[in-house]
């Protein structure tokens, strides 16, 4: 270990482990955009007295989507991430990539036990916003409440079989199992307890307090969260600003006209049909990254003609997925071959090329008598559910075009997030025969392969109930193994079959994309999404200047 840095292929070496995103994940994504117009939250006037490390300065950051909540126990969607990452403080954070280095941790773990134990010091110099001191208690807890109030992260969190606190400032957690992605866990943001159990629907909405660089101020629901720099933070460096204010801005033109106008010196998401728009700005840039994500066209393999392999491979003919993410996710994002989002292919090495060969290019002759071999009835109807995004309803509708094309009936029916979320995962034909989803989370292979695929992941693989023992073996082998090439094959091969079986249509990526006022400086994105936006520390410390 060098200057308390904890890398990837070091913890690969001692255990096999390659957020939340401070936990960002869920099926929906934060570089999503939302084209929901009941919000046109906007204003929020640029404060700027002075610039420098001791100025009173704010910096607006439009958000695509409402947080709704900011207890990190309770956590799992990237709106509520973005702001609890500048709140809490955790064990490990992200580098520059997907190494992690340390935060409130002294130094990396030590691993014993056959990669079941994990012992980690921590800093005695850190205390929470209200001057209480942070323990191995607050830590232990922060990581077992998860499980113990079946909150949505208590599945990820279930491998762990005991949180210790060896003594103040030691925590010891012994697993269930070797886990390959547990340094990713470790990112998990850390609460008070006893603060937290004092009023709990406080901490969650009117005053969560962390042991981040900021504090936060005030929330008032539908139009802005506000935070400050808390001076007494114990780490280096301290923020460059002063205040940051979000507001939920959830129309994406608006959105790009508070940039424009300057009230917002940050917007997170930029559209396709908007990114020229920003492009061309004279007083603002993009920057951006490909996302830790994966977004997909899924069949139902429980009920109905999809669960023919020849079915899927007709529809996969019918239409072309290159020209879809082409004409409605370029330039905001790209075309995905695979599970695997391009970082991970490239720390990895994955064998893109491969897998670029898999798709089949539209032929409607061979979707035709590929229908026709598999007996579909001429009146059949398939149903296509998406989620209320108009990127992923075109994707939809392309396949419906294709389909329509071939012959037979397709509809697309757009659904709100609560009903697209529970109906997706029924088995029921008459619920769906494909859906359009993704998942953005932790940087790490498993959670993209065991969540998606694996019949022990929450509602039978997400949906496609698929039942293959040798790609279920593959995926709980690799998620153990303390191999890094040996999870590499074993990945390989899944991922290989999986898209030769057509359980998905991998479509594409989004790019972490934020529009940025030329007043905005030292601003870099990070591949994981809820890390955005830096705003401060070791790997990059945003200042305003005008």
């Amino acid at each position: 270990m060098t200057n308390g840095k904890l890398t990837r292929r070091k913890i690969l070496a001692a255990t096999g482990a390659a957020l939340p995103v401070g936990l960002a994940g869920c099926s929906s994504n934060s570089s999503d955009d939302s084209t929901d117009d009941s919000s046109d939250s906007g204003g929020g006037e640029t404060a700027t007295e002075s610039s420098g490390s001791s100025s009173q300065t704010r910096l607006n950051v439009g958000q695509a989507l409402e947080p709704t909540r900011f207890d990190p126990i309770l956590q799992f969607s990237n709106p509520d991430a973005l702001v609890g990452n500048r709140v809490f403080s955790k064990l490990y954070t992200y580098t520059e990539g997907t190494d992690t280095t340390t935060d409130v941790a002294a130094s990396e773990p030590e691993i014993t036990r056959n990669n079941t134990r994990y012992v980690i010091p921590l800093r005695e110099d850190v205390t929470f916003h209200n001057g209480d001191q942070l323990t191995a208690e607050d830590v232990t807890y922060s990581f077992t409440a998860p499980i113990e109030e079946e909150t949505p992260l208590a599945g990820i969190f279930s491998v762990i079989d005991s949180a210790t606190a060896v003594d103040e400032y030691t925590v010891q957690f012994d697993l269930n199992n070797p886990f390959a992605m547990f340094d990713d866990l470790l990112t998990h943001q850390i609460v008070p307890k006893a603060v937290r159990e004092d009023d709990p629907e406080a901490f969650n909405t009117e005053q969560p307090i962390g042991s981040g660089p900021f504090r936060f101020v005030d929330w008032e629901q539908n139009s802005y969260v506000n935070l400050e720099r808390w001076d007494d933070y114990w780490g280096e460096p301290q923020p460059n600003v002063s205040e940051v204010r979000f507001v939920p801005i959830t129309e994406s033109t608006t959105r790009v006209t508070e940039l424009n106008t300057g009230n917002q010196d940050l917007i997170e998401t930029i559209p396709p049909r908007l990114w020229t728009t920003v492009e061309e700005m004279q007083d603002a840039s993009i920057e951006s990254v490909e996302s830790i994500g994966y977004f997909y066209v899924a069949f139902n393999l429980n009920e109905g003609p999809t669960t023919d392999i020849r079915v899927r491979e007709a529809i996969d003919y019918s239409f072309s997925m290159d020209d879809a993410v082409e004409r409605f996710i370029e330039p905001s994002g790209l075309r995905q071959y695979s599970p695997m989002p391009g970082p991970i292919n490239e720390d990895w090495g994955f064998p893109v090329e491969q897998w670029q060969d898999i798709p089949n290019d539209k032929d409607i002759e061979q979707a035709q008598q590929l229908f026709s071999e598999a007996g579909v009835p001429s009146d059949w109807n398939c149903k296509i559910i998406v989620p209320p995004d108009d990127n992923r309803e075109n994707i939809g509708v392309s396949i419906a075009n294709g389909i329509q094309e071939a012959g037979y009936d397709a509809n697309v029916q757009r659904l709100d997030w609560g009903t697209m979320l529970s109906q997706a995962y029924t088995g029921n034909a008459d619920d769906y025969n494909i859906y359009v989803l993704g998942w953005v989370r932790y940087p790490d292979p498993d959670d993209f392969m065991f969540n998606l695929f694996h019949m022990d992941a929450a509602g039978a693989n997400q949906g496609v109930y698929y039942e293959n023992e040798e790609v279920m073996e593959q995926i709980s082998q690799a998620r153990s193994s303390i191999d890094r090439a040996e999870r590499k094959e074993l990945y390989t091969n899944a991922i290989t079959t999986i898209l030769e079986d057509k359980v998905h249509l991998p479509a594409f990526n989004y790019k972490n994309a934020y529009g940025a006022r030329s007043r905005v400086h030292d601003f870099n994105v990070h591949p994981v999404s809820p890390i955005n936006p830096r705003i401060s520390g070791a790997s990059g410390n945003l200042s305003l200047q005008d």
